[in-house]
């Protein structure tokens, strides 16, 4: 949203419950973000269906605060009670859960696994779908009108379209990094719920996880393919707010529509 720190019409902050995600931190952090009167807030969490999660959002809405929930798979199973309850919500699948097996996750299993996951959210255009629409709602804020919060579960169609790719199979390889990322989940779920012998569960995250990095390749190859006709599409944001464009790599971005 402010990715060189100089925009003048937004100002963030970031408060975090830690790894648990539990009512009692869920709350402490909810009510820490109040302080800061916001004019809307950003609820991201794995699993939104948790008590931790719906927690931090009710303690939000009771508050007045619109509130758009950024989350995973297993939240499309309250995406409509969301929507009921006044919340906007951006549902990505693809931002699979992680194999929390003790004999397999560690410090750095995490990280490689979180970079990867970034690298397919970037390129494949989750991340554009993302921050579009959070921009949309800060100018519907900055007009004085009544907030529209989306309601959007994304697909590997959108999600490429959004990236902008001119190469078909630049789009082909970020639709499959994305698709692969979104299957990993099956796997990591069965490990850590299901199946409970670990000679069986460990193979189980293992492979789930080097879904991921696979997918994280292909994500890279595609980025690459349209670095190789340097027409990759990068949309920096002006102090003003505003989303730039560019494609080519020496040349100034300009508003869309005109300088």
């Amino acid at each position: 949203m402010d990715e060189r720190a100089d925009r003048e019409d937004i100002d963030v902050r970031v408060v975090s419950s830690g790894a648990k995600m539990n009512p009692a931190q869920a709350e402490e952090v909810a009510i820490k973000l109040l302080d800061f009167k916001p004019h809307f807030a950003i609820v991201t969490s794995p699993n939104a269906t948790l008590p931790g999660p719906a927690k931090a959002r009710d303690i939000l809405a009771k508050a007045g605060i619109p509130t758009v929930v950024i989350s995973d798979g297993p939240t499309k199973k309250i995406a409509k009670q969301l929507e009921e309850a006044g919340f906007g919500y951006i549902i990505i699948d693809a931002d699979s859960m992680i194999g929390a097996r003790r004999e397999f996750l560690d410090p750095i299993e995490m990280a490689n696994f979180n970079a990867d996951i970034m690298k397919i959210l970037a390129v494949t255009g989750v991340f554009n779908i993302v921050f579009t629409e959070l921009d949309n709602l800060v100018a519907t804020l900055k007009k004085g009108e009544k907030p529209s919060l989306p309601h959007i579960t994304v697909d590997k169609e959108r999600v490429v379209t959004a990236a902008g790719f001119q190469n078909p199979y630049a789009k082909a390889k970020a639709m499959a990094a994305y698709e692969i990322s979104r299957r990993a989940a099956d796997l990591t779920t069965e490990g850590c719920f299901v199946v409970q012998e670990w000679e069986r569960y460990i193979p189980l995250i293992t492979a789930a996880h080097e879904m991921i990095r696979k997918a994280a390749s292909l994500a890279d190859e595609a980025r690459e393919i349209e670095k190789q006709a340097d027409s990759v599409l990068r949309k920096p944001h002006h102090k003003d707010g505003t989303i730039l464009t560019k494609r080519k790599l020496v040349e100034k971005p300009t508003r869309l529509g005109g300088p």
